[in-house]
Order: structure tokens, then sequence, then C-alpha cells
């Protein structure tokens, strides 16, 4: 099932865990491949993505965390 634009979930693939579309590859993956210094290419070398693939991601998990309801408290 498509769950945003390139990212789907399926129960058979990878614990039904976010991945790009037609890839066995998790969002989170990607984004801690990003983090940990990997450049868009690299990125796209190691796991044979597009740049899409990786935008889409990165889009997937910023309207992850604008849907999070987590706030600071008042002390």
């Amino acid at each position: 099932m498509e769950i945003a634009h390139r990212i789907t979930v399926d129960e058979k693939v990878r614990f039904g865990r976010p991945v790009i579309k037609g890839t066995r590859v998790p969002v989170d993956l990607i984004l801690g491949k990003l983090v940990g210094g990997m450049t868009y290419e690299e990125v796209m070398a190691e796991y044979d993505l597009v740049r899409e693939d990786i935008l889409a991601a990165l889009s997937y998990a910023a309207k992850s965390l604008t849907e999070e309801n987590i706030r600071a408290r008042k002390s």
C-alpha cells in the first residue's frame, strides 16, 4: 500500500516498515545514512535509488514529524 509519494508499506516486506516503492530499502535507513554523513549520490549508488526516492523519504519524514503530538510542557 502506498502511504506517501514513492513510499509503501507491506506486512511481508521489512516487517511492514515504510520502504521506497519497489525496493526493500526502509525510509529510516536512508535518513540514518544521510545523518551519518553520506551524500545523496552515495546513498543512491549504495542502494540503487534515484534522487526522487531520497527526496520522498525526506518528505515523508517531515510530514510524519508534523503530525506528531509531542509538545514541551510548561514548568
